[in-house]
């Protein structure tokens, strides 16, 4: 089955000015993370989709995807919080990221050394505030089979 390429929002969808699927909620944030190599230069961002603005972005720095797919959830959270943005979901198509958000603990299997000690302090802070806060924000998976790639993609496939 070919994925439908949504090239213009369509007239009907005035909630935003991505071309997003009718079952995606626009006031949402998608995240994501690229890595060139696992473990190398990561960053990760999140997209406003009602406006398609980049809502922050952080990197690169030496780690693995879905550490940034963790740590992209975890501060799209954070930033929520601070900011007192509510009514919005945090969309993510990562599977572990959301897992281990809902675990909060970043399960790497990436080696700590000084290298990666930088990583590993955003880590810790990212793992401690998810100890300390009540999460009442939705975070839903991104469906890439039926809707393409998260708006947040990098781009580099």
């Amino acid at each position: 089955m070919k994925k439908k390429e949504l090239l213009n929002p369509p007239d009907y969808r005035n909630d935003t000015v991505l071309p997003l699927p009718p079952e995606v909620v626009a006031t949402a944030w998608a995240v994501d993370a690229a890595c060139s190599g696992n473990p190398g230069p990561m960053e990760y961002q999140a997209i406003d989709l009602q406006t398609g603005a980049q809502v922050f972005h952080f990197g690169p720095v030496h780690g693995t995807n879905n550490i940034g797919e963790f740590l992209a959830i975890v501060h799209a959270l954070a930033l929520m919080e601070r900011e007192g943005i509510s009514g919005k979901i945090i969309y993510s198509d990562s599977y572990n990221a959301i897992l281990w958000v809902n675990k909060k603990k970043c399960k790497t299997k990436l080696e700590h050394n000084p290298q990666t000690e930088p990583l590993f302090r955003v880590i810790a802070r990212a793992e401690a505030w998810l100890r300390t806060h009540h999460i009442t924000t939705p975070i839903q998976k991104w469906d890439t089979t039926k809707w393409g790639e998260i708006p947040a993609d990098f781009g580099r496939k």
